[in-house]
């Protein structure tokens, strides 16, 4: 930063911008819903409807269904976040909240289509391998944990879902919560992104590499700038897969902030993404040439 104070303020600039016209707009609607339906006890009510199909995936109790499906279709880091607000709030056992945590913070299958492959990689027809090749191995691994640890699986299900109540207070404090969250995301973006910009300083051998370092600190700057080197765009579209899978740095923080007050276990989380992103990138080798047209 006092080197290259230009460069710098344009990274923390960019990473702003990223925040605010696409991470802001995306997230917080979700964020502030999901306080909502947590304080409320609503999702109880959803939950009804989605435990037979979401137990299908995951042998999930009827309290963890919200969480599983929040986290896969409202992206990172909502599963974390809201993982560990029903573990605070006595609605999930830490047994299944340090399971789902770590196997649903996963990013968002609009990120995934949208900005990856028609944005960055210009693949959109590697939607589906992609979804498999990112969301199977998660699938998986998430019941494999699931039946060792017993406890979560047997924990014992209400019988009767209390009631629900929506009043101003808890919609206040649901949106506080929301900006709180997000504003903590913007704060780290920022931050990895000056970081991930040092990057294309490092004295790296090749531009695989660096490409390497800009997405293993952060992912959104490293799929941009690895869809911008002259690559082969079959590497390209791995080592995206391999950033997404495993959150980057950047991700690793965020997800450290959303459970800083709860007991959910980070080292395991870690250990978990790796696992999962040495899989994805193993199982989307192996489809990218089925699927590949042109």
């Amino acid at each position: 930063m006092l080197t290259k104070p230009a460069e710098a303020v344009a990274a923390a600039g960019n990473g702003l911008v990223l925040w605010y016209q696409t991470i802001l707009p995306t997230l917080l609607p979700f964020a502030v819903l999901s306080n909502l339906f947590i304080s409320s006890n609503m999702f109880y009510m959803l939950s009804r409807f989605l435990y037979p199909i979401v137990r299908l995936f995951l042998p999930v109790s009827r309290e963890g269904t919200f969480p599983v499906f929040a986290g896969f279709l409202f992206g990172f880091p909502m599963g974390s976040r809201i993982s560990a607000v029903m573990l605070s709030e006595n609605k999930l056992s830490y047994e299944e909240a340090s399971v789902i945590f770590a196997v649903t913070n996963n990013m968002s299958p609009v990120f995934i289509s949208s900005f990856i492959l028609h944005h960055a990689l210009k693949l959109p027809q590697l939607v589906i391998p992609t979804f498999i090749a990112l969301y199977l191995p998660a699938i998986l691994l998430g019941r494999l944990l699931f039946y060792r640890q017993k406890k979560a699986q047997n924990a014992p299900h209400k019988n009767t879902a209390p009631g629900f109540q929506v009043n101003f207070k808890i919609m206040d404090a649901a949106i506080m919560n929301g900006f709180e969250t997000l504003t903590k995301l913007g704060g780290y973006i920022m931050l990895f992104s000056i970081i991930a910009s040092l990057m294309n300083h490092l004295p790296l051998p090749t531009i695989g590499m660096k490409a390497f370092a800009v997405g293993l600190t952060e992912i959104t700057n490293g799929i941009q700038f690895t869809a911008l080197t002259p690559l082969p765009i079959r590497q390209k579209y791995l080592l995206c897969v391999a950033f997404t899978a495993f959150g980057g740095i950047s991700g690793l923080a965020q997800t450290s902030s959303m459970v800083a007050e709860s007991r959910l276990p980070m080292k395991n989380y870690v250990i978990i993404k790796s696992v999962l992103c040495v899989i994805s990138v193993i199982l989307a080798r192996l489809l990218y040439p089925i699927f590949l047209v042109g």
